[in-house]
């Protein structure tokens, strides 16, 4: 019988998530992620099966924790909550705080290589996009209750994208990315 690991799995996906969001899947070596997650190769190997299943724990945690965490006041019926969002991730992203400067993880993943060739990522992507769109109308829908629904989806797809447009920027243009961010309430108040 194999030994029992003797590491938080939590703190090792953690310590490898900056790794990869700092530098992405294809430039992160295995002696990068030994050296950042304080374990060998093999038990690597013998927890996740891969880099890839390294990397695949990562993301999963990183949709669970930073995202969903994030949308999810979105769709808790407060009209200013898209405002909030914006306002945070500004805020961060102003302040160039070491995350905030690397991007979104799951947007860097789906515009990487990596998206091109793996079903998987590009489902994960997928996913995430669909349910920040469906927060972001739930947010839009409070904030907005005077539109009609198909003007719900259109200004919904507007800030969405806009969201989108900021954190892929944030890695190249902090200060673009803090103004587009600021478009979304402007965009917000006066859609008709």
């Amino acid at each position: 019988m194999g030994r029992m690991p003797t590491f938080d799995r939590r703190e090792v996906v953690d310590a490898a998530r900056d790794v990869f969001w700092r530098r992405g899947y294809a430039e992160t070596g295995i002696a990068e992620l030994e050296e950042s997650t304080g374990l060998t190769r093999s038990s690597i190997y013998n927890a996740f099966g891969s880099k890839r299943g390294l990397f695949d724990a990562v993301l999963a945690a990183y949709l669970d924790d930073i995202v969903r965490a994030r949308l999810r006041p979105l769709g808790g019926g407060d009209p200013g909550a898209l405002e909030a969002y914006v306002d945070e991730m500004s805020a961060a992203i102003a302040a160039d705080s070491p995350r905030a400067r690397f991007g979104c993880l799951l947007l860097n993943a789906g515009s990487s290589p990596l998206a091109s060739d793996d079903d998987d990522v590009r489902a994960l992507v997928s996913g995430y996009a669909a349910e920040m769109r469906a927060a972001i109308r739930a947010a839009v829908a409070d904030r907005r209750p005077d539109l009609a629904s198909d003007a719900v989806d259109a200004l919904s797809a507007v800030c969405a994208s806009l969201v989108v447009a900021a954190l892929t920027l944030a890695r190249a243009d902090r200060d673009a990315a803090v103004a587009t961010l600021a478009s979304v309430a402007t965009t917000l108040e006066s859609w008709r």
